[in-house]
């Protein structure tokens, strides 16, 4: 299994910008893929960005353009830099790892953009 630790969450401004970090420990070496996730109240859980253990990239619409997800191998940590963002990204953001073994979840991180 593998446990995961999200940080960077808060409230922004539309058109600014946070970065979501999310540490990994356990076993890791297992990991296929990373991702983030979001869910906005009274809404199904939905893929934000993901990455792979090859560095391939894949993304929503919604965020294309504005979120980059990056990977630290050496610090075990996968990011989320989210730049001009709209109130319609206000979710609980979780990671996610995903291996043929399991799948894990962090504890979710909340990110609200309001003025």
């Amino acid at each position: 299994q593998v446990q995961l630790l999200e940080s960077g969450g808060g409230l922004v401004q539309p058109g600014g910008s946070l970065r979501l970090s999310c540490a990994a420990s356990g076993s890791i070496f297992s990991i296929n893929v990373m991702g983030w996730y979001r869910q906005a109240p009274g809404k199904q859980r939905e893929l934000v960005a993901s990455i792979t253990q090859g560095g391939s990239t894949n993304y929503a619409d919604s965020v294309k353009g504005r979120f980059t997800i990056s990977r630290d191998n050496a610090k075990n940590t996968v990011y989320l830099q989210m730049n001009s963002l709209k109130p319609e990204d206000t979710a609980v953001y979780y990671c996610n790892a995903y291996s043929i073994a399991f799948i894990s979840w962090g504890q979710g991180t909340q990110v609200t953009v309001s003025s």
